[in-house]
């Protein structure tokens, strides 16, 4: 097997997503010679089946709402109902567009792009379609499935993944939504706001279950508001075919019945029979081991987003492929760190954060070091104007840097920007409270938050 026109790239990356395409842009605008393979699309899980469809998903859900609920602000609507069809050529423009997009900068960027499904034939190659490409370096970006639990066969009819909710051709009545974490609210959410019957199960005790806990019960409490069911805190059992349907069985005795069973448990990565193993790459339980420069323990191999051990997240993908970049361009980049990336549940409402949560701030710290503040969004002008609910908590290591901030409402995805920057720049409460933030704005809440924890509260009690 061959390489091709003899030559030797310096940078060879195996696997077209977040983490592959954007370690190929950043590498070739530094110069280096790059081949990028992926064996479906571009773009990878996030463009195609994860971040970009699920949010025109629940932007669609939250259209329908509004429709619903225009005479609470003295507009008259009517809701006639969900057209999935056209929900679908939507969320599949907006998807198209994106690819577009992105087909025409790796294109521009001058990098060699195959399709086809790659594997790592060496410290140093990769085979595809017959071809061997060989490159100095190797990126691994071969990402993440959506995984099952043990047992419980997902065999796309009644037992369905996020991939196949995504070009699901109709409504479903009912559905039991196993796995409450970000893709199983989400999907709950847009169900919901479509008109389903949503279950959620959850093993354990809360909902989001890595947020701070106060977020988790305020997104409860906001999904009872919506009529979404859920239960926690008990493991699931079983799945059985009903006439119409599916039962599904809990440890704790109850069973659930829906016209559908979503299994959203987390995915999984993707490197079973890659020659990953055979290359001398260490591995543990199907993810690649890095260090905090995204290398492998093989001199010559790297690995980025769902493929590794650290936040599955799309932006983490792009820091994690840049990184790698600049580093093999004989730049200086820094570790990610990773409390310091802002994570969003975009339901509705939605749950932002940057930091460590309250508990582990506690653990790091001592409970007598660390001060935690709430600000209630029923504060906050433009919160009221939009009917939303929700708050922003702070945790501050005493007399010292703000080190989380936590926030639940609509939009607050929006706001999580500027929580980043206190978070990373280390900022004290009383140098955001002197920054002056625009009113009336959703993002005065995070400035009122702070004047509070300087111990000045403006439209907040002492």
């Amino acid at each position: 097997m061959a390489n091709d026109a003899s030559t030797v790239f310096d940078l060879v990356i195996l696997g077209g997503g977040s983490g592959g395409y954007a370690a190929a842009l950043r590498a070739a605008q530094l110069g280096l010679d790059v081949a990028l393979i992926e064996k479906d699309k571009l773009g990878g899980t996030c463009l195609h089946r994860g971040c970009i469809p699920t949010k025109a998903l629940l932007h669609a859900g939250e259209l329908a709402d509004q429709a619903r609920e225009g005479s609470e602000f003295g507009v008259k609507t009517t809701f006639e109902g969900i057209d999935i069809e056209g929900v679908h050529k939507y969320k599949d423009g907006v998807v198209s567009g994106l690819y577009k997009g992105l087909q025409g900068l790796i294109a521009s960027r001058k990098v060699t792009y195959v399709t086809g499904e790659g594997r790592l034939s060496s410290p140093t190659s990769v085979d595809v379609n017959g071809e061997r490409y060989t490159g100095r370096h190797i990126l691994l970006a071969t990402g993440s499935v959506p995984k099952s639990l043990p047992g419980l066969e997902i065999d796309g009819n009644r037992v369905i993944s996020s991939d196949h909710a995504l070009v699901l051709d109709r409504v479903p009545k009912s559905a039991v939504v196993l796995g409450g974490g970000v893709i199983g609210v989400e999907f709950a959410s847009a169900w919901k706001s479509f008109g389903a019957d949503i279950t959620i199960v959850e093993a354990l005790p809360h909902l989001v279950p890595v947020e701070d806990e106060s977020s988790s019960k305020l997104l409860e409490r906001a999904f009872r508001k919506r009529g979404i069911n859920f239960s926690l805190g008990s493991r699931f059992s079983g799945v059985e075919y009903t006439a119409d349907g599916v039962k599904v069985s809990l440890e704790n005795g109850k069973t659930f019945e829906a016209e559908l069973l979503l299994v959203a448990v987390g995915r999984g990565p993707v490197s079973q029979g890659l020659g990953y193993e055979e290359a001398g790459v260490a591995m543990d339980r199907g993810y690649v081991l890095v260090d905090e420069y995204m290398r492998t323990n093989v001199p010559t191999i790297s690995a980025v987003g769902d493929l590794v051990p650290t936040l599955q997240l799309a932006h983490v993908g792009f820091a994690e492929g840049m990184l790698v970049a600049e580093r093999l361009a004989g730049q200086n980049p820094v570790p990610i760190d990773y409390d310091g990336v802002p994570r969003v549940t975009y339901c509705h409402p939605e749950v932002a954060s940057v930091g460590i949560t309250e508990a582990k701030a506690k653990e790091l710290y001592g409970a007598d070091k660390v001060v935690a503040l709430k600000y209630n969004l029923a504060g906050n002008g433009k919160s009221k104007i939009l009917k939303t609910a929700g708050e922003i908590k702070l945790v501050q290591v005493r007399d010292g840097a703000v080190v989380g901030v936590h926030m639940v409402g609509d939009r607050m995805g929006e706001q999580v920007g500027e929580a980043q920057l206190i978070y990373n720049w280390e900022a004290l409460p009383a140098e955001v409270a002197q920054l002056v933030h625009a009113h009336p704005t959703q993002n005065e809440a995070l400035g009122e938050a702070h004047l509070a924890l300087a111990g000045k509260p403006l439209h907040s009690h002492d």
